[in-house]
């Protein structure tokens, strides 16, 4: 197991090796622009989608609807440069909500972000197998399986370390821009020059009949979509090369303008060409052929580039979680797993569950992108609303001491309002696809308020008071010794009992199969062991933990009579060979998870070790 591990991990780093782990602007859009770069290959489709529904004329509607887009991806964009700069240390929407909000939006934001984390990595690997069956159709009706499987590369990848991961995503991430700027600039070339005529179904400011404001906002809150992972870089700083909040904000403002510079093309051209969503053929696949060719080696090199950051756009997700995690789990509303850094110094725990997660949403919703878009969105737009939100009153309180507050403000306030109507139109106009959030994010935060009073509690327990400094007295000790059969282990179990006890009680549960074995194990521990007190209790119902919790239990009441601990020793041996443990009975796994919840009774384990 530890070979298998090595395998897929590598060596461990030092802690001091961490600074080797920093990103530079290159590796750092590719490791953490993933997901916002590739959502291109799906939200012009989802406006697309949404305005079909009435007829292919209304797809002209797509034009304006990008250009709102794009206004929303600018606010989103200076704001979380601000946030970057006025929060170094990284958390984002969670940390910025929390100081500046209170704890309450704090924790709906950082939530709402594990939730969108978990669908970033299903919609975005969704995809990728979509993209996959576009390109090879004899895979068609394998989406889920070729799912899970990206899933877990992408979780190894991950857990081998930070740099790593993102010198691999470097291929995949930058064939894509390039495929796609090519793509798009041989695109207007041909336009310009008259070689794909305008075969667009209707022309701009056409009145289409039918069509209604609620259509508009659904594919406007549907395309919007293409702006989740904006956020991630700004929850990364930490991962970031010195100057970090400086390098942070410049790989933000390029990945900004890649994206809007994508998300316009892809639209454009779509509009152009007259593209209607196929039922098999993603709409980026089809604005490739009409580019390329079909058959072309470019259409090739535009899908499998997109089939490939689709994949691995996930990776953002991966980045992610794990910091926001860390974040949560450090203000005590996380397990404090989460701050455990692995072998490779990331946070392994948080990318663990993260693919678990995932995976299950997967197999959930069978694969489908355009059932989990919904959910994506609210998931990530509240954290928007909340940290843009929570900004303006940051430059409020800082009015008089810096200058420009205004305008910083007045870019937060628009995100803010934009974020916010996306919300209610999401939950005005979608709601029977994201009721799930509903239910969802109440038990989370129920959840996030369970673990932190248990932390309050705990930590109100151990603490040393001035009273505890005058430890009691215990005038001696008992100790139970668990019997099987009498061998090695019990000889070494006895001899050590009687070093720390001053009263040495050796116990044996006897059954009713074979009442001559029982004996016999009774006659030769006597035999051995004159001097030691033996007890053999009969199971009538070949269960050995009742009647040993019931027998210790006496015991220790009888002890505590005379001031006398109780000390249970379990004597158990260990294969030479991990794996060899599963062949051999594990009663002192369950004795051990029994006698835990037991006050004042100490539970020990003698281990004698197998040489062969």
């Amino acid at each position: 197991m530890h070979s298998l591990k090595r395998f897929f991990i590598g060596r461990p780093l030092k802690s001091s090796e961490e600074g080797g782990q920093k990103l530079g602007k290159l590796k750092a859009l590719a490791m953490l622009s993933s997901d916002a770069l590739s959502s291109v290959a799906y939200g012009t489709e989802q406006i697309v989608l949404v305005l079909t529904t009435l007829s292919a004329a209304a797809i002209w509607y797509s034009l304006p609807i990008a250009a709102f887009v794009l206004v929303l991806l600018l606010s989103l964009t200076l704001s979380y440069r601000q946030i970057i700069h006025a929060y170094p240390g990284g958390g984002g929407a969670y940390v910025v909500s929390s100081q500046n909000l209170g704890r309450n939006a704090g924790l709906l934001a950082g939530g709402s972000l594990l939730i969108d984390y978990m669908l970033t990595v299903a919609v975005s690997v969704s995809s990728g197998a979509e993209a996959i069956t576009s390109a090879i159709p004899a895979l068609y009706g394998h989406e889920v399986t070729i799912s899970l499987v990206i899933i877990f590369l992408l979780m190894v990848m991950n857990l081998r370390g930070m740099s790593e991961s993102a010198s691999f995503l470097m291929i995949p991430v930058y064939l894509f821009v390039v495929s796609i700027v090519a793509m798009i600039v041989w695109g207007l070339f041909r336009i310009i020059t008259g070689s794909i005529p305008y075969a667009a179904h209707a022309a701009v400011g056409s009145v289409v009949p039918g069509i209604t404001a609620a259509l508009i906002f659904r594919a406007f809150s549907s395309g919007s979509s293409s702006l989740t992972g904006v956020e991630a870089i700004s929850n990364a700083v930490p991962f970031f090369k010195k100057p970090r909040a400086k390098n942070a904000a410049g790989t933000l403002a390029i990945m900004a303008a890649i994206l809007g510079f994508f998300f316009a093309g892809i639209t454009f051209l779509n509009y152009w060409y007259g593209i209607v969503p196929e039922a098999k053929v993603t709409v980026l696949s089809q604005v490739a052929g009409h580019t390329f060719g079909s058959g072309s080696i470019m259409y090739y090199v535009v899908q499998f580039a997109t089939a490939l950051i689709l994949a691995v756009a996930a990776n953002t997700g991966f980045s992610a979680f794990p910091v926001l995690a860390f974040n949560l789990a450090k203000d005590k509303y996380m397990p404090h797993m989460y701050m455990d850094r692995g072998d490779r110094l990331g946070f392994s725990n948080g990318i663990i569950t993260l693919a678990l997660g995932s995976a299950v949403l997967i197999a959930i919703f069978h694969g489908s992108t355009e059932r989990l878009i919904p959910l994506y969105a609210v998931g990530v737009f509240i954290p928007f609303t909340l940290s843009q939100s929570g900004m303006i009153r940051h430059w409020l309180k800082r009015r008089g001491t810096e200058s420009g507050i205004f305008g910083k403000t007045l870019a937060n306030f628009s995100g803010a309002l934009i974020s916010f109507a996306i919300l209610v139109i999401l939950f005005v106009y979608r709601l029977p696809d994201i009721w799930p959030f509903f239910i969802i994010m109440p038990a989370l935060l129920f959840l996030f308020y369970k673990i932190k009073h248990h932390y309050t509690n705990v930590a109100e327990q151990l603490r040393l008071m001035k009273d505890d400094a005058k430890l009691h007295e215990y005038s001696g000790s008992t100790v139970i010794v668990l019997v099987g059969n009498v061998t090695r282990v019990t000889r070494g179990a006895l001899n050590y009992a009687q070093t720390i006890g001053d009263y040495v009680i050796a116990m044996h549960v006897s059954m009713d199969e074979n009442p001559t074995k029982e004996h016999e194990t009774q006659a030769e521990f006597r035999a051995d062991f004159p001097d030691v007190r033996f007890v053999d209790v009969h199971s009538s119902y070949r269960s050995v933990q009742g009647p040993v919790i019931r027998f210790v239990d006496t015991i220790a009441r009888n002890a505590a009579k005379r001031n006398f601990t109780t000390t249970v020793l379990i004597p158990q041996f260990v294969p030479r060979k991990g794996w060899q443990n599963i062949l051999h009975n594990q009663t002192n796994i369950r004795l051990r998870a029994a006698f835990a919840r037991r006050e004042n009774i100490i539970m020990a384990t003698y281990s004698y070790h197998l040489k062969k």
